[in-house]
């Protein structure tokens, strides 16, 4: 039922030469920015279920909320793969996509036994016919004008700030590969650097390789570079910097998100889901929005925070 990991094309000519060197086309949907989950049902209820294997219950009452049943009762046998987009987000929040509160986004059917995906038009058309929303098509080209293609889309996304995209055989055989706008690898930076210390090696020095790769392939030379390194350095920096003052100054840091959802059974259930994983929060009190309700949560990064106030301490690194 798990959705596989995509590789990550870091030059896309010569990756998609070499990755799809059997198909003649390919496709390129966006990569949205939010969190990944797959929606199945049980005993005749649709549940959500994360990346990591986990039964979301804020994940999962929005998609109660936003899916109809009737698919998984005509269609048993398929699982949903989708991407929560939005601004009321406890994972990942973003503003960027006209979305008011959160939505779902289908970017993938699958069989739920084998694994095995529908032909990416034929998934399209099946999700059309439910009425689900759907990851943007780009369209189909050719393989040999796909690279172009794409650095041209990616151009385009990078100045609205989106993620990326999703490049796929059309039969869906071949895995696909996925290729993100350097704005989108600088937001993430900026991000984690806030939390330092929290953020993995592996998730900051992956972000600042790819933007060594994309200025080469783009042929990037002077002010172009001197561009990239200014984005680049300003992602690190900044958020670093203000963290270390905030610190310093009694502040505490947390990454702060919010939920909107239309039963408060569902915040004492996703209190309870963030304690399994190990993260501590702190919820505020519901505020009444038409007929749901907003829970403002503070996500405390205790590594960060207590680092920094070690430095600020005279301890050593």
């Amino acid at each position: 039922m798990g959705f596989p990991k995509i590789h990550r094309a870091m030059l896309l000519k010569p990756a998609i030469e070499a990755h799809f060197s059997d198909v003649e086309t390919v496709c390129v949907e966006e990569k949205m920015n939010g969190f990944n989950v797959r929606i199945v049902t049980v005993d005749g209820k649709i549940i959500a279920i994360t990346r990591g294997g986990y039964v979301c219950p804020y994940s999962t009452e929005r998609a109660q909320k936003f899916l109809n049943i009737d698919f998984f009762e005509e269609h048993p046998e398929l699982v949903l793969h989708g991407e929560m987009v939005g601004p009321d987000n406890p994972y990942i929040p973003k503003k960027i996509y006209n979305v008011e509160s959160l939505e779902l986004f289908v970017f993938d059917i699958r069989h739920k036994h084998s694994g095995i995906p529908l032909p990416l038009h034929e998934r399209r058309q099946l999700a059309e016919e439910y009425g689900f929303t759907q990851v943007r098509l780009f369209g189909e080209f050719p393989k040999e004008e796909a690279p172009l293609r794409i650095s041209e889309i990616i151009r385009e996304l990078g100045k609205i700030e989106h993620e990326g995209v999703i490049i796929k055989d059309p039969m869906m055989e071949i895995a696909p590969l996925k290729y993100t706008c350097s704005q989108s690898n600088c937001a993430d930076l900026k991000h984690a650097f806030k939390f330092y210390n929290d953020a993995g090696r592996d998730y900051l020095f992956s972000r600042v390789v790819r933007e060594g790769f994309q200025a080469v392939e783009w042929e990037e030379t002077g002010d172009d570079i001197d561009k990239r390194c200014l984005q680049l350095g300003r992602s690190i920096l900044y958020p670093m910097i203000d963290s270390i003052v905030n610190i310093g100054n009694g502040v505490r840091l947390a990454d702060e998100v919010q939920m909107r959802l239309s039963n408060l059974e569902t915040v004492s259930k996703f209190k309870e889901y963030l304690r399994r994983q190990g993260i501590d929060a702190i919820f505020s009190e519901p505020e009444v929005v038409g007929d749901e309700f907003i829970v403002k949560i503070k996500k405390l990064n205790k590594s960060t925070n207590d680092k920094t106030l070690s430095m600020w301490k005279g301890e050593t690194w």
